[in-house]
């Protein structure tokens, strides 16, 4: 086309804006045309010269003030929304930025806000850069009827971290809303870092080459309806995929809801990761399907989650949980796992054996599995294995509930190893080639109940008592207002984790050694059970000569960081306060945390043979600890110094 010709479009074309601008009848309305009538001449013009050959360059950024429509007919650079309480509306209009396959041409972000309340965009496509939406410090916000399909994406790359980028991503967003958009071959289709109490529904986030939905340290969503699926990263003949998923959840990710969501053929369907040692806990998922997954349709490693009639079928895995204590399972599918013609990645039960529901590599103390069928899993229905390693010795698959499950034609309907204090009841065992309840070894206290037709659901298990107790001192563990649906009568079992045990409804004991104890308690209704739990620290009276309102005495070594002493009044054991140490900023290097800071506390350790101390850590670095952890040096004077060094990280690996 002519140089001429485009010159007589362009004038024509915004002459009719001109005319439109002329007609609008509000003020409001003359701010939209305004605005956009300074992007048209902007557009125009790029337009003239990338016809012409010339060099591309980047559209002008517009700059969000007021409530904006954009036209469909244009194509637009970046935006900025530089204040609270506006709607953008993108009527379809497409932000076209660098990026063209390669990963690295892939740079800016299409549209950006920070800082913002009560905040619309909607109808808005854009592509080709590096993120198409990053909302930062705001809230109360809508995003709805986007897409965010086409910005950066690599499927070629290998294992390990590579960036939050993609489709959205939210920092620090709160009580804000993303409906019915979509974001596809992304590398992170939608990310939530320290973005609490937002709602996800109806959102298609699906074939990304990491997740489909990232959260870090993001609690309280709601998330539901949304198309979470093909969150994968590998290669035709590969193996593992490199730790892709549908959903993965990390980092003190708390209390959120997930709810009738596609999550299938993803490398994983849902992971809870544990990095750096920070667990997610209290997470309920309910209705998801995550079947088809390369490795684990649901994979965990953290305590006190809640999974309700989810689908976990054709995966290596259907439910892998790792270090999961105190989780719940009711009524969900976990069927046709690793099977030799599917996936099949990771057999570690006997004989290249997989499972249903597996609870391996970890502590699974206090958990319920009700209701539940697996079948046709090449392997266990369900499995629970305590530490392999020790033989048992340093934990065991501890204080289970197995019941009303339906487990039919896979290898074992249960296997069990290293694992004590298991209930049975009314489970249906059809076709198991080799067998219904197989021990393992060292597998102690099973008890199995007959069938009853009087009884249709479980009672309700409640305990009441502290957490906390000295050496000698007398607690009370109050279980008398458990009940039942149907009020039948309740019997009660106590495991105090010392050896001692009960079977009244109401507990006196006094533990005679300081320590961390396991405390559990089943109620059984004369066929269905439930439980209850206490992790029980025990403590000596003994004095505590420098975390007892010492703060102000403490200082640090590392000059380029900077740390907070507080004295904990909420989080402690003993006394009426704990050392609270907030490290910020963070260096990188070894941290010193140093008492007295004056170097000349005069204690003598003659006669001395142990330090006690209790320490509750959270480190989001990933990796967390690194190195002999933790590492205590005494000083009793300048000259006489004891450095205490562990045989490893402790941290990250207690012992």
């Amino acid at each position: 086309m002519r140089r001429n010709e485009l010159c007589r479009r362009a004038s024509m074309e915004h002459e009719t804006f001109r005319r439109q601008s002329a007609r609008a009848r509000s003020p409001r309305d003359q701010r939209k045309l305004s605005l956009a009538t300074v992007l048209l001449a902007g557009v125009l013009v790029a337009g003239i010269v990338n016809r012409l050959g010339a060099a591309d360059k980047p559209l002008a950024v517009l700059e969000i003030t007021a409530d904006t429509e954009l036209d469909p007919a244009r194509t637009y650079g970046a935006i900025v929304i530089k204040a609270s309480n506006v709607t953008l509306d993108g009527k379809g209009a497409w932000l076209i930025g660098p990026g063209q396959g390669d990963p690295k041409s892939f740079t800016g972000r299409a549209v950006f806000a920070e800082g913002v309340e009560n905040v619309t965009i909607r109808n808005v496509n854009a592509k080709g850069w590096e993120t198409g939406l990053v909302l930062q410090d705001s809230r109360k916000c809508v995003i709805e009827n986007c897409d965010f399909s086409g910005n950066f994406h690599d499927p070629g790359f290998g294992w390990g971290e590579n960036g939050r980028r993609g489709g959205i991503v939210f920092l620090n967003v709160a009580d804000s809303i993303l409906r019915k958009n979509r974001a596809n071959e992304v590398w992170d289709a939608c990310v939530l870092v320290d973005s609490h109490d937002n709602t996800l529904e109806d959102n298609d986030f699906s074939h990304t080459s990491n997740t489909c939905l990232k959260l870090w340290h993001a609690s309280r969503n709601t998330v539901r309806k949304n198309n979470l699926s093909y969150g994968i990263r590998k290669d035709p003949g590969e193996v593992h995929a490199r730790d892709s998923t549908s959903v993965l959840i990390e980092s003190g990710s708390d209390d959120n809801r997930f709810t009738q969501n596609d999550c299938t053929h993803g490398g994983d369907g849902i992971f809870i990761r544990v990095l750096n040692g920070w667990v997610s806990t209290g997470n309920l998922f309910e209705e998801n399907d995550c079947s088809h997954a390369n490795n684990n349709c649901v994979e965990a490693w953290s305590p006190r989650n809640i999974y309700i009639r989810n689908k976990a079928n054709h995966g290596s895995y259907g439910f892998w949980l790792g270090a999961s204590d105190q989780t719940v399972l009711i009524d969900n599918e976990a069927s046709y796992n690793g099977l030799p013609d599917g996936n099949n990645n990771s057999p570690h039960l006997p004989n290249d054996g997989h499972a249903g529901i597996v609870f391996m590599f970890g502590p699974s103390s206090h958990t319920i599995v009700r209701g539940n069928r697996c079948a046709g899993n090449n392997g266990a229905g369900i499995a629970l294995i305590g530490d392999q390693g020790s033989e048992g010795r340093k934990w065991k698959a501890f204080h289970w509930i197995i019941e009303q499950n339906r487990l039919e034609n896979n290898r074992w309907g249960i296997f069990a190893q290293h694992a004590d204090w298991i209930d049975l009841a009314a489970n249906v065992f059809e076709g198991n080639a080799r067998g219904t309840f197989h021990n393992a070894g060292n597998v102690t206290h099973v008890t199995e109940y007959r069938s009853n037709d009087e009884v249709a659901a479980p009672p309700k298990a409640k305990l009441t008592g502290p957490t906390t107790a000295r050496v000698g001192e007398a607690i009370v563990l109050d279980a008398s207002e458990s009940s039942d649906p149907a009020r039948r009568s309740l019997t009660w079992r106590w495991d105090l984790g010392d050896g001692a045990s009960s079977e009244l409804d109401i507990v006196k004991h006094q533990f005679e050694a300081a320590g961390f104890y396991r405390v559990g308690l089943t109620v059984n209704n004369g066929l269905l059970s439930d439980l209850a739990w206490r992790d029980f620290y025990v403590v000596d009276d003994l004095p505590e000569p420098a975390t007892e309102n010492q703060a102000e005495r403490w200082t640090w070594s590392d000059p380029q960081s900077h740390v907070e002493f507080a004295d904990e009044q909420r989080v402690k054991l003993a006394g009426r306060s704990s050392l609270s140490a907030l490290v910020e900023p963070y260096s990188g290097g070894r941290v010193a945390l140093v008492y007295p800071r004056s170097h000349d506390a005069r204690w003598s350790l003659e006669g001395r043979t142990h330090l006690v101390f209790w320490m509750r850590t959270l480190n989001q670095n990933v990796p967390a600890w690194q190195g002999e952890n933790p590492v205590i040096t005494l000083y009793e004077s300048p000259e006489r110094v004891a450095t205490l060094t562990p045989q490893g990280d402790f941290l990250s690996n207690p012992p």
